[in-house]
């Protein structure tokens, strides 16, 4: 029973991509009309399933335990177990990893990649880590690197053959990135650049699984202006790639260790340091010289980021569903008490008990509701690179900016929500490591944090995206929301749509306060923040989940109760109908502690916290 047995189940998947999310529009544009049909992800999805069955899920045990281990040295400081190398390699031939991140030709809709991460991570949320954040290194070099730069890294990035990293983070700057201490140093070839610092909570810095890793890291040249405003970005190679390709003599970036995590232990998060033998060289990502201080190194950065929320999100996603197909398992075989309508009959299996039935159904509708957020922002993205007219870009895009926090926020906080009650269906076996529920539940706690902290997350939601654009953007998001409650009105969902609608008075009223307070009392802005996220999370959700009934509701009429389908279609509307009665509805205590203002948070004296 524990996490390395495979139960994921990919029917609402393909419900998703294939029968919900409208991929028509995507695949008939011309980037893709000559390459894929949507049946053409049914073999992706297959092949993956396959890896994460047969080969990723059985070596869960050996990423939990021993894990990756620090043993030193400038080869191979960090080793892990044997099992890694074999997915690895298995990853790598069946091309379900990074070659979702190239934009060439034939590229694979990066939509695609969704529901493949997604499952991944539910095989092994540590081991998809050696390979996922190789992606966000490509898509920098193919938005900002140069020519050279993008012939000399990209192709054994693609190929799995050399991986891929983000160092921002440093001891003394975690989430006040402008506050990096890590020096660049011009030399007489231009674009090279000698580095020193030390990065910190570096995910994958070191590895025996790949040939070469290539370190994205963020540091100041001389004379750089203070702040993210002086910030660049530099290639920085673990081992020195030569003109020709080849790999060279070792970069002097130092493994100093790797990191006692609560959870995903199998993921070597590492402290690097660059520079210790004054040997450490790097090119500068796109040779973007430094004009009067200002670098565009943040820039640049953000578009790893931005792919590295949707991706936190995905990772949450993962692990909600592991969790919630473990809890489910289990509950349909456990054996325990009398039923309430029952008491002097037999002991009953706790899946007919009505607060397991609760507990299951709030991690189902969860889990679809934040799988229909990221594959529509997957979409998004899709649509903002490729969509025909510069406007649909630029709508597309926009969408896509303001979900990205809600992605990342909102699934990595209700991971941790969804997992407690996966541990709680389990009973006393579910705080035993040896059942799945456990081991996610401790892995799930780090996605709140990366990528910018959930709390980063609400002020960019609550900040930058209600206002970018002068605010339409946002006025079109919350329009969009309005016009799917007050146009798809159905009989069968009459209660649901008529909880949205007053749902959605409540987050505009939660909207407008924000409004008054980013002139008034900001202090309140900081104090509701997350909450104004999670209610806006909330009614988009509670949208997607219904329009998705409404969908399942045809289907079912069409195909009769009796179609092998009917029971999916059956648990669809009923996800859609608990989340908006269950979970939308918290909106409305948000609302009321926003009206009465309190303060006592704020006011609370420090001693007062003893």
């Amino acid at each position: 029973m524990a996490h390395s047995t495979w139960l994921y189940q990919t029917r609402d998947i393909t419900f998703q991509i294939k029968e919900w999310l409208g991929m028509d529009k995507l695949l008939n544009l011309d980037a893709y009309k000559e390459f894929y049909g949507i049946d053409d992800i049914d073999n992706f999805l297959d092949v993956n399933n396959k890896v994460c069955r047969d080969v990723m899920c059985p070596a869960n045990k050996d990423a939990d335990e021993p894990g990756a281990k620090y043993v030193g040295g400038n080869e191979h400081a960090v080793v892990t177990p044997e099992s890694f190398k074999k997915v690895y390699k298995a990853v790598q031939e069946a091309s379900v990893a990074q070659q979702f991140g190239f934009r060439g030709e034939g590229k694979i809709p990066l939509t695609w990649y969704a529901p493949i991460l997604e499952m991944q991570t539910a095989a092994s949320p540590s081991i998809v880590m050696f390979w996922c954040l190789t992606q966000g290194a490509i898509t920098v070099l193919q938005e900002y690197g140069t020519q050279k730069q993008q012939d000399l890294f990209m192709p054994k990035m693609i190929s799995g053959e050399w991986c891929g990293t983000m160092g921002l983070t440093e001891p003394g700057a975690g989430s006040e990135v402008g506050a990096v201490q890590s020096k660049a140093f011009p030399t007489d070839t231009p674009g090279k650049y000698k580095l020193t610092g030390t990065k910190c909570f570096i995910t994958s810095g070191d590895h025996d699984l790949a040939e070469n890793i290539i370190h994205l890291m963020l540091a100041k040249t001389p004379g750089a202006k203070e702040g993210t405003a002086g910030i660049s970005l530099f290639l920085v190679p673990k081992f020195w790639v030569n003109e020709d390709g080849s790999v060279g003599a070792w970069n002097d970036v130092t493994t100093m260790n790797i990191e006692h995590k609560l959870g995903i232990h199998g993921s070597s998060t590492c402290t690097l340091s660059m520079g210790e033998n004054n040997n450490c060289y790097g090119w500068m990502v796109g040779e973007k010289e430094v004009v009067e201080g200002k670098a565009v190194g943040m820039k640049q950065m953000f578009a790893y980021m931005n792919e590295e929320r949707l991706n936190t999100g995905l990772f949450s996603l993962g692990c909600i569903g592991a969790a919630y197909y473990a809890a489910l398992d289990y509950t349909k075989v456990r054996v325990q008490s009398k039923h309430s309508t029952n008491p002097k009959g037999p002991s009953v299996r706790i899946i007919e008990h009505e607060d397991v039935r609760r507990m299951l159904l709030f991690q189902k509708s969860i889990m679809e509701a934040c799988r229909a957020l990221i594959y529509q922002s997957y979409l998004y993205r899709d649509l903002s690179m490729d969509a025909a007219t510069p406007e649909e870009r630029a709508y597309y895009d926009d969408m896509f900016s303001i979900n990205n926090p809600l992605c990342k926020a909102y699934a990595s906080d209700m991971a941790r929500r969804t997992t407690e009650e996966a541990i709680q269906c389990h009973g006393g076996y579910g705080f035993m490591e040896e059942y799945a529920a456990a081991e996610l539940y401790r892995d799930v706690v780090i996605y709140g944090i990366w990528e910018g902290t959930n709390f980063i997350q609400a002020q960019d939601y609550t900040g930058r995206k209600f206002t970018m654009k002068d605010g339409a953007p946002f006025r079109k998001w919350v329009a969009e929301i309005d016009e799917f409650v007050a146009g798809k009105k159905t009989d069968e969902f009459a209660a649901e749509f008529a909880m949205m609608a007053d749902a959605m008075v409540a987050f505009k009223d939660i909207v407008d306060m924000n409004a008054a307070w980013t002139t008034g009392d900001r202090q309140m802005k900081q104090l509701f923040a997350t909450r104004t996220m999670h209610a806006g999370a909330r009614v988009y959700c509670g949208k997607l989940l219904l329009d998705q009934a409404i969908l399942a509701a045809a289907k079912l009429k069409e195909l009769g109760d009796d179609h092998h389908d009917a029971n999916f279609y059956k648990g669809k509307i009923a996800s859609a109908k608990f989340y908006v009665m269950n979970h939308v509805t918290d909106i409305f205590g948000y609302e009321k502690s926003m009206k009465c203002g309190d303060r006592s948070s704020i006011d609370i004296p420090e001693a007062s916290f003893m």
